[in-house]
């Protein structure tokens, strides 16, 4: 058993899988780095302020005896639209890099085909032939 996971685990198949999960979740940092200090802060300058606390507040909360805001209640929109920009630029980019993966595939020449024998005419031809002999 432990033989046949061994097999399992080494196929082409499988390690390209996991390559391609670290490296993914290792992109996906660097997707939201980018989203998170560049994209937000530039579409942060059309609502005049930072996209990623963008909030609807459903409830304003109130201040405790320590001057704290408590039971503030928002939808924090801004936080999550930023997710989906992050989700959208790594989609994109493994969009192309499969397709990059299937156009290289694609150039891979044909196997050649195998030399051709006789067919079964000329094989019962020559059996034929023999047997008058």
């Amino acid at each position: 058993m432990l033989k046949e996971f061994k097999e399992f685990a080494m196929k082409g198949n499988l390690v390209d899988i996991a390559v391609g999960f670290v490296m993914g979740a290792a992109f996906n940092k660097v997707v939201a780095s980018f989203t998170g200090g560049i994209v937000s802060p530039l579409i942060g300058l059309l609502f005049d302020a930072d996209f990623r606390d963008l909030k609807y507040m459903l409830n304003e909360g109130t201040m405790n005896d320590a001057g704290e805001k408590v039971g503030e209640v928002a939808l924090l929109y801004g936080d999550f639209l930023t997710n989906v920009i992050d989700f959208i630029i790594v989609a994109f980019v493994m969009f192309l890099i499969v397709k990059g993966v299937n156009k290289m595939k694609k150039k891979e020449e044909p196997a050649p085909e195998p030399p051709k024998g006789p067919t079964a005419e000329e094989l019962l031809a020559e059996i034929r032939d023999a047997l008058k002999k």
